[in-house]
């Protein structure tokens, strides 16, 4: 009997893993990417507002502005909203301020009821920006001082309304790489990334709201921030709603040009992700649980199985092949996201439980505020 279950799963597992491997390998051919060799010479520079919304940030806004003041391109300005922070964000903003007339200091008013943070945050700002595209950063971003004219190139040549990119992550310490790469893997294992720009199909959508740029047309037909005041995943909605509204959307990988520190430990990375998580699928908890299970049945449970039936190996080295695949188009550790697998997906679970919890109990917090 024990046998019996344990060949159905392998049939089943060995099907799901062969399915993700193609994507896998579909992915590291033709997932978007900014790279250094793509810049092209002769595009129009379309007027950019580079648009930060900035809270307790003193350790990271002044890496963020001084590679955005480093850009090879011309037509752009930048706006730091700081949102109500209480550390030094607003001295160091002040004193890019007083030497580059391109960046200007906005000081955020009172988060009204029914809004979240910042989603508030990017509303102000827009009011505030005047170009013909909003680049929407988070201020833990750096920039290689090509990417303002690789964004533009894109935006031109491919038409499109949305641009966003899933920043090269860069980490702290150990902790968090026990949470963070899971990121681009729940992104790359499972969606064919071209896909987001090729189909209309709004089943194909993918964003990152640490770097989106868009046309002030479609962010107004999208209805702006007003439309996600309340929304917790407010760059997959964004990007829904551009979509819906007849836009062409692209999601890229931010390669060897753009990069994010997210964290600074395992305690903040399991937090921070699991204010996402659970929000970002859109399930009830049954169906969400229920795919937590199929994740660690697939790509956990053969590493027990193989003990029992070695023809797992192929399941084996078909995870192995994803997820150096993944850390390669991430720019990330490839031996240390494959030997950190097993430990990554138990900790996928427990992030997932936590996430439901606390978005059922409403207990998010996030930069001392409910976010």
């Amino acid at each position: 009997m024990a046998l019996t279950v344990i060949n159905i799963l392998f049939v089943f597992i060995l099907i799901t893993a062969g399915f993700l491997f193609i994507n896998s390998v579909y992915n590291l051919i033709t997932a978007p990417r900014f790279s250094t060799n793509q810049i092209k010479s002769g595009t129009e520079e379309k007027f950019i507002s580079v648009l930060i919304p900035a809270r307790n940030e003193e350790n990271n806004i002044g890496a963020c502005l001084d590679s955005l003041l480093a850009q090879n391109y011309g037509n752009y300005e930048i706006r730091v909203l700081n949102d109500q922070s209480e550390d030094r964000t607003s001295d160091i903003i002040n004193g890019y301020t007083a030497s580059n007339s391109r960046v200007k200091l906005l000081e955020g008013k009172p988060l009204p009821e029914g809004w979240l943070g910042k989603n508030w945050a990017c509303r102000q700002l827009a009011e505030e920006g005047n170009g013909e595209y909003y680049l929407f950063i988070d201020a833990d971003v750096t920039l290689h001082p090509d990417t303002l004219k690789l964004a533009n190139d894109f935006i031109q040549n491919k038409k499109l309304d949305m641009l966003s990119v899933f920043p090269t992550q860069q980490f702290s310490g150990f902790g968090d790489r026990f949470v963070v790469p899971l990121m681009n893997w729940l992104l790359l294992a499972f969606l064919p990334l071209i896909f987001v720009y090729l189909s209309r199909n709004k089943s194909f959508i993918a964003a990152n709201g640490q770097f989106i740029c868009i046309s002030k047309d479609a962010y107004r037909r999208a209805g702006g921030h007003e439309a996600l005041k309340n929304k917790v995943v407010e760059d997959m909605e964004l990007a829904r709603e551009v979509k819906s509204s007849g836009g062409i959307v692209m999601t890229a990988l931010g390669y060897d040009m753009i990069f994010c520190r997210m964290y600074s430990s395992f305690a903040d990375s399991f937090r921070g992700f699991s204010k996402n998580f659970y929000p970002g699928f859109n399930l009830s908890p049954a169906a969400f649980i229920f795919m937590l299970l199929f994740f660690e049945t697939v790509f956990l449970l053969p590493l027990v199985l193989v003990f029992f039936k070695p023809a797992f190996i192929w399941v084996i080295l078909m995870i192995i092949f994803i997820r150096a695949s993944i850390a390669y188009l991430s720019k990330a550790d490839i031996i240390s996201d494959v030997l950190l697998h097993p430990f990554q997906m138990i900790v996928l679970f427990a992030v997932g439980l936590n996430s439901i919890y606390f978005t059922k109990m409403k207990r998010n917090v996030w930069k001392g505020r409910n976010f």
